[in-house]
């Protein structure tokens, strides 16, 4: 089979279980709203929960820093690239949330693929919920480590995992947020486990920080624990991209030894880490922003039980709110009807979600305000 027709036959595959995914552009708008094709909705499939990634204070320390850094690195973080700014953001996030040292990189995903890859060994146990991240799942696939998935939050599953592998040297991973579905780890089951076996806790928190606990510290800090290493990307609540890793001295100088995706790879901008500097001393001021989302998301589950939909709809206190259809064209119908009313809100389909849980993932925002809860109530009405 040739290379084209090879890719011919997937695609054509990926269009008959309504799993194609297209790219669209969409034009700069404001939050909540997004434009695309000369059509403007409202907004309810970003990750932007706290609106910062328009915020004018953060917008002027990038422009402003610009002007001093110019616009790139020029370099890897061990070569060339690594400047003051990137570290006053490093003793910036681990003063804030109390580790030893942190790392930048570029993506969540790199971070974690760094993570799981520089620390693993031939020998090494990786225990995860099943529904980690992707970035977690590819990186226990690639590495030497045996990997084994526990069922979600099943953490009794876990601890007869951990028994069985006691001699050995185990990772715990898990999300404190997940993406998904939207839930919240239990943490402190998770601490508690890693601690009595000895294992070393890993929670991604990319959903979680900035939104949860004092300050925005995160779903740890909300659930008064402090994991071995944790994740935080910069393009959710924070409203841009990139990622840092917190840990102890050991495991930071371990990681620049070892981890590829941090050696190899161009640092973030400078001016970039100076807007992130900005906008992480926006989010622990930013109290205001996160009663209003909590205010919106209870808005809109109470909404939702008024339709009747409540048995659709996933066990979420958080700005994630997936409504289950079931089938991938279920997803797709309703998000054209809803698309119909101006309304953008992206369909979720397998492998990204289990076969027969397409959804909406509904996403919420204090950029958003109760008409824009109530619009989109009175869209599902119609659509679901």
């Amino acid at each position: 089979m040739t290379w084209t027709a090879r890719f011919q036959q997937a695609l054509a595959e990926q269009q008959r279980k309504q799993a194609y995914r297209r790219l669209i552009a969409r034009r700069a708008t404001q939050p909540p709203y997004l434009e695309r094709n000369g059509k403007r909705y409202l907004n309810f499939g970003g990750n932007d929960y706290l609106g910062l990634s328009h915020d004018p204070e953060i917008i002027r320390a990038w422009q402003q820093a610009l002007s001093c850094y110019g616009i790139g690195s020029g370099g890897s973080p061990l070569v060339s690239g690594h400047t003051e700014a990137h570290a006053t953001l490093e003793q910036q996030l681990q003063q804030w949330l109390g580790y030893e040292r942190a790392l930048l990189f570029s993506s969540g995903y790199s971070a974690n693929q760094a993570v799981l890859l520089g620390l693993l060994r031939q020998d090494d146990i990786l225990l995860a919920d099943k529904l980690c991240h992707a970035s977690m799942q590819e990186a226990a696939a690639l590495s030497p480590a045996l990997y084994r998935r526990f069922a979600h939050q099943r953490y009794d599953i876990l601890a007869q995992q951990l028994e069985t592998y006691a001699d050995n040297s185990v990772l715990i991973a898990s999300e404190g947020v997940f993406s998904m579905d939207g839930d919240c780890a239990d943490i402190p089951q998770l601490c508690a486990l890693s601690r009595r076996y000895g294992a070393l806790l890993l929670l991604d928190d990319a959903h979680g920080i900035g939104v949860l606990g004092k300050e925005g510290r995160g779903s740890a800090a909300a659930a008064g624990e402090h994991p071995d290493i944790l994740i935080i990307t910069f393009g959710k609540a924070v409203g841009s991209m990139g990622a840092a890793v917190l840990c102890n001295h050991e495991t930071a100088e371990y990681l620049i030894q070892f981890a590829r995706h941090l050696i190899y790879s161009t640092a973030i901008p400078p001016a970039q880490a100076v807007a992130l500097s900005t906008a992480f001393q926006r989010i622990r001021e930013a109290d205001g922003l996160r009663a209003k989302l909590q205010q919106n998301i209870t808005r809109f589950r109470a909404g939702i039980r008024q339709l009747g939909m409540a048995e659709r709809l996933l066990p979420s206190q958080t700005a994630i709110q997936p409504l289950i259809c079931g089938s991938n064209q279920a997803a797709l119908d309703a998000a054209e009807k809803l698309s119909a009313q101006g309304l953008y809100v992206p369909a979720i389909r397998p492998p990204t979600v289990p076969q027969g849980q397409a959804r909406l993932r509904i996403t919420l925002t204090a950029a958003h305000e109760a008409e824009h809860i109530d619009a989109l109530l009175q869209g599902l009405h119609y659509a679901v």
